[in-house]
């Protein structure tokens, strides 16, 4: 695989490319907000439970569904551990205490995520989240699809479309995406081998799609290409050979790559790449 180029941001991230991208548009549009919201109410009547929660941008319909379980979900004031209840258009739902309403307008970003930033809405730590690069520039909330440790770099989709976000993430939809990785040291072809027929980890077998050596690397630098999502898996992989991943760096999601997008930047998904990743998922 060859080693992809990407030309890092400096200083902090506005949300704008140096290059010319598409821009991002986050104006309003009220006369077609107001068609969305109108629709999306009229179809609340019977949804389940941890679908509208999904489809008011809070997190995806399988992260819903374990909310609500935890307890953390009330509709009209009652605790409520059904994700499966289906709602009437009456009910209001609170998500750790705040009430939720489904988002009017789907809004899709793609960052190039930065080294030493968390991968999640909040941290109780109070570390530099992957939402304080957007704080001020996206209005409308978002999540984000799917997780990047702290140390790893690279694309990552964030998003209030909660059924798009579950598909992208399920390993049924086996959705490409491809790592650059780099190690301390060059690696032979019999440990290569032994990724590309599956590595046994205490949770099962890992399979990766494919891997490859990055041209001209001296076998310190590899391409790999997954589609399971489980935690850290990438990683795992290697340290499970006795290997120390120094640099790990998403290049490829969905058919979506960083041409033109710097680290610690982001923009707006064009339509055609939002129809793309809803054809990759078998979303319509």
């Amino acid at each position: 695989m060859k080693k992809e180029n990407s030309k890092p941001s400096r200083g902090k991230s506005d949300g704008r490319n140096k290059k010319p991208a598409p821009k991002a548009d986050f104006s309003s549009r009220p006369k077609k907000q107001r068609e969305e919201k109108e629709e999306s109410s009229d179809s609340i009547e019977g949804m389940r439970l941890n679908k509208y929660i999904a489809h008011c941008g809070v997190c995806s319909r399988r992260q819903a569904a374990d909310m609500v379980k935890a307890g953390e979900v009330t509709v009209n004031g009652q605790e409520m551990r059904e994700p499966f209840y289906q709602m009437k258009l009456s009910d209001v739902v609170t998500v750790k205490g705040k009430v939720v309403k489904p988002e009017g307008r789907k809004v899709y970003i793609l960052m190039n995520k930065p080294k030493n930033v968390i991968t999640t809405a909040k941290d109780e730590r109070g570390r530099k989240t992957v939402m304080d690069l957007l704080a001020g520039k996206v209005h409308e909330r978002v999540f984000p699809v799917g997780r990047l440790d702290r140390d790893t770099t690279g694309l990552l989709l964030l998003t209030n479309d909660g059924d798009l976000a579950e598909k992208l993430t399920h390993p049924s939809h086996g959705v490409k995406k491809i790592y650059h990785v780099q190690l301390e040291r060059s690696m032979p072809h019999a440990d290569l081998e032994k990724i590309r027929k599956g590595v046994e980890l205490e949770d099962g077998i890992a399979v990766v799609d494919g891997i490859d050596y990055v041209e001209g690397t001296k076998h310190t630098e590899l391409g790999v290409e997954i589609h399971i999502g489980k935690n850290r898996i990438v990683r795992r992989i290697f340290e499970h050979l006795g290997y120390t991943v120094e640099r790990l760096d998403r290049v490829y999601l969905g058919g979506l790559t960083k041409k033109d997008l710097p680290r610690g930047f982001f923009r707006k998904l064009t339509d055609r790449e939002v129809i793309m990743l809803k054809h990759f998922t078998g979303k319509k």
